[in-house]
């Protein structure tokens, strides 16, 4: 089994993953606009993403779209996407470019769990809380 995040963006979901490739590595394996699809779709929304999927080294997947107003939930508060990685150099980093723009809800910091670990909104509205492995032993 698999489990992917799968975030719904305002209009910016191309910016968002390009962004998101920078920062976090891995291919942009999707990135379907609505035009050209069998979606009935309002004319000034054709050139936004209906699937977009960036696949990162290790198989795991970050999947977006576009959602139409008229399809929207409203702003993404109830899930942040956890992203954990080695080295603290490497955890500050992604947190700093992640938070470009955003908002900083937890900074970057040891934690009793971590020894780095911080939560944030980005630019484009997502959560995300970054943390870094503890050291074995």
């Amino acid at each position: 089994m698999k489990l992917a995040p799968y975030l719904f963006f305002d209009g910016q979901c191309e910016a968002a993953f390009t962004d998101y490739q920078r920062i976090l590595g891995g291919r942009i394996e999707a990135m379907l606009r609505y035009e050209g699809s069998p979606v009935d779709i309002a004319p000034e929304w054709r050139s936004k993403i209906m699937h977009a999927c960036l696949e990162l080294d290790d198989g795991q997947m970050l999947m977006a779209s576009d959602a139409p107003p008229e399809q929207s939930t409203g702003p993404m508060q109830s899930v942040h996407v956890s992203v954990t990685v080695k080295e603290p150099a490497e955890a500050e980093r992604i947190f700093a470019a992640l938070a470009e723009g955003g908002t900083v809800t937890m900074p970057m910091a040891e934690t009793f769990w971590a020894p780095r670990f911080g939560m944030l909104s980005d630019r484009y509205g997502a959560f995300w809380m970054v943390g870094c492995e503890p050291a074995a032993g």
